[in-house]
């Protein structure tokens, strides 16, 4: 894709105050973002009463408005500032069609300079420029040999067997992340909303299959790495189905590496042993709702 000749985001930096431009198409790949979605600084300040027939959305804010900070240096004055976009949930909560981002923004004034009216032309430079697009986040989802060092050549199973499904996302420039898988459904045809079907992941992580009888399914401790994750499934079918294939699909998500796991982003798997919902990361309660059926909705 060829690069659009102008920037995602501009930044000007006048005497007393900041004037920041964004294009609506702000990732470049043809889906304009909404004025709505963009706010500056911590306060969320709000864009100018945005044109809906314009390409751009325009914030303008006095230097120390909107949450920015001032650091000084021995030559400049430093103000910091981060453009949000932090993109509205679709009709199904379980769907995630973007990813939110932060530009952070620096303007730099010269301290040894003639300060008066129109004798400093200061100049700006994101602390940053680089922002994180849905894109560069690329999720797969595999079945695994026996020891996890390769993919699986066969996708043929017996009873008895068990899956070993590997999930991993990789990205381009983004913040550390943390992979969970939140629903996993086997039907009999390619249309996952078909009949017969079986979740047996759900409730955004829980791993229901572990809580049959005689299976091993469960989340495999420890991760590889955060932005990885293995679970084991014992194999089965449908019954009374004479048919001999299953159609799987998952939906991945990620959340930031540094936040802890939570109801909404866990994966738990039922112990037999204890009796109890137990999380691969994160605190016991965390996998409550799995029994009560009242997980909340990804954030």
């Amino acid at each position: 894709r060829a690069l659009s000749p102008r920037p995602a985001v501009a930044v000007r930096c006048q005497e007393g105050q900041l004037a920041v431009t964004v294009r609506r198409d702000l990732f470049g790949i043809g889906r304009p973002v909404r004025a709505a979605e963009l706010s500056l600084g911590t306060a969320s300040c709000p864009p100018l009463s945005p044109n809906p027939a314009q390409a751009f959305v325009t914030f303008v804010a006095a230097l120390h408005e909107c949450g920015s900070t001032l650091q000084v240096t021995p030559d400049s004055l430093i103000y910091r500032t981060t453009l949000f976009y932090k993109p509205t949930h679709s009709g199904n909560p379980l769907i995630v069609r973007a990813t939110p981002a932060e530009v952070p923004i620096e303007c730099h004034y010269p301290r040894r300079s003639n300060v008066s009216s129109g004798a400093v032309h200061p100049t700006w430079a994101p602390f940053r420029s680089k922002v994180a697009s849905e894109e560069r986040l690329r999720f797969s989802l595999r079945l695994m040999d026996d020891d996890w060092s390769r993919e699986r050549l066969s996708n043929g199973f017996q009873l008895g067997d068990s899956l070993r499904f590997q999930a991993d996302v990789t990205s381009e420039g983004h913040v550390p992340l943390r992979l969970f898988v939140d629903q996993c459904v086997a039907t009999s045809s390619p249309d996952r909303s078909s009949s017969p079907h079986y979740a047996f992941i759900d409730l955004g992580g829980c791993l229901v299959d572990s809580r049959a009888e005689d299976t091993g399914s469960a989340f495999v401790s420890p991760r590889p790495r955060p932005e990885s994750l293995r679970f084991l499934v014992d194999a089965f079918k449908f019954a009374g189905d004479a048919g001999n294939l299953l159609y799987i699909s998952c939906h991945l998500r990620v959340s930031p590496a540094a936040e802890a796991p939570n109801p909404w982003n866990k994966a738990c798997s039922f112990s037999k042993a204890s009796g109890l919902w137990a999380p691969l990361e994160g605190t016991a309660a965390i996998c409550s709702c799995c029994d009560t059926g009242s997980c909340p909705s990804p954030g």
